[in-house]
């Protein structure tokens, strides 16, 4: 964390201005003795003069409201402790599809509205977040001043990359999914490890095993993860969209899918149109291997009765991708300093073990047990894991990042034509 000096007397007029919401005729954001906006004076600010400057102020955090056990987390836990130890109100705006925030930011932006913003924290990732970046519409640069982001491995490509687009800490990541690959261990003792395994195993059992058609979301991802083994490092798939590199990895993921093909459900005739469809399969033993982005889907579905109880997880030797949460805040929130402190308290030890027991939220962390303390790396050891649940560290040594936007568009296009149209 870098930090730096304030006056006392600078300290003491930020925080009145700031509970006051600014001096008459001066913008909220104008928080500092000087009149310079807290945004022009942050990185030399120590930490714990930021939680100061932010004690009085509310975070309107818009988010995804689709998920009852995030939204108790949220609105419970996570506002009380923030309201108890530093005086923030946080206040969820929950919304179907965070697009209408991105829209929200950026009608304000053309207006001109650059202070006083109607958001000052969202959970975004992938081309939301690219969209606000492009358009200079995030707070830059603030991420690696919180005390918590020790904790994270910056190394690690799933985090420092959104959907292959750089963070550059301009936003913070608060959870994590990683894709998983479920299997019933009463029909299949021991998994293939690979891509390539997978499929030759497929085809010495055929019909018992197929993936969701593109566009679907789970079926996307499998198709990804074919083509990073038809790639070998994935990495060089990265960067923005290169035609020249797609080409001839495509059409050896093609190839491999093709041939494939005659060996799935059906004869690979027809494929499921939704994950839930190929989940229905899976339940009657009609496939033996499915897929699911949450580690934690295939104990929910024991515990729900649907699957068998003999139903287990693996990730491929070589890793399976890997979804990170963020939360960024807006170029004009008026509240920066309270939404940074939100963001520290989320990424937190203390508030990620509370999102990681298996009745609050359950979610993957994307915190570095390599960088956590040993005593909290014993406590999330400690949690309840179900048979079927991987262990966090061998999932978080197993993250692959995702690619950005128009390499996930083109992929799903090209399957269309060149496998289920072939």
């Amino acid at each position: 964390m870098r930090a730096g000096h304030i006056s006392l007397t600078v300290i003491l007029a930020l925080l009145v201005l700031v509970a006051c919401g600014g001096q008459p005729g001066a913008p909220s954001g104008a928080a500092t003795a000087d009149n310079q906006p807290f945004e022009q004076r942050y990185r030399s600010m120590s930490f714990e003069q930021i939680v100061e400057a932010a004690r009085g102020q509310t975070v309107n955090w818009f988010m995804w409201g689709g998920s009852d056990a995030i939204n108790a987390y949220v609105n419970g836990y996570v506002a009380g402790t923030l309201k108890e130890r530093y005086d923030i109100t946080l206040r969820q705006v929950p919304v179907t599809d965070i697009v209408e925030t991105i829209n929200k930011v950026l009608a304000e932006k053309q207006a001109g509205k650059d202070r006083d913003g109607s958001v000052d924290l969202i959970w975004i990732n992938g081309e939301n977040f690219r969209t606000l970046k492009e358009a200079g519409a995030v707070f830059r640069n603030w991420a690696d001043l919180l005390p918590s982001n020790q904790f994270v491995d910056w190394e690690n490509p799933a985090i420092a990359y959104d959907f292959g687009f750089p963070v550059e800490y301009d936003e913070s990541p608060w959870g994590s999914a990683q894709f998983v690959m479920e299997y019933d261990s009463a029909r299949v003792p021991e998994p293939p490890r690979t891509i390539e395994a997978l499929l030759e195993w497929a085809c010495a059992n055929p019909g018992k095993f197929t993936y969701p058609a593109p566009p679907d979301f789970t079926g996307s991802v499998f198709v990804r993860h074919v083509f990073y083994a038809a790639a070998g490092d994935y990495t060089q798939l990265l960067g923005p969209f290169d035609e020249t590199l797609y080409a001839p990895i495509a059409e050896k993921t093609w190839q491999m899918l093709n041939t494939l093909e005659p060996c799935l459900w059906r004869g690979g005739e027809t494929y499921p149109q939704t994950s839930t469809a190929l989940y229905d399969l899976f339940s009657r033993g009609e496939v033996w291997i499915a897929m699911n982005y949450s580690p934690t889907h295939a104990a929910n579905q024991i515990a729900r009765g649907v699957y068998p109880a003999t139903a287990r997880t693996w990730v491929f030797d070589t890793g399976t991708i890997a979804n990170t949460n963020y939360v960024t805040i807006p170029y004009n929130s008026p509240n920066k300093a309270a939404a940074m402190v939100v963001a520290n308290f989320l990424l937190s030890p203390e508030a990620q073990y509370e999102a990681a027991k298996p009745e609050v939220v359950g979610w993957s962390t994307p915190l570095s047990f390599a960088k956590l303390p040993r005593e909290w790396v014993e406590k999330f050891y400690a949690l309840p894991r179900p048979e079927a649940v991987l262990p966090a560290d061998e999932l978080a040594a197993r993250q692959l990042s995702e690619l950005q936007a128009p390499w996930l568009t083109r992929i799903e296009e090209d399957w269309i034509a060149n496998v289920l149209e072939r």
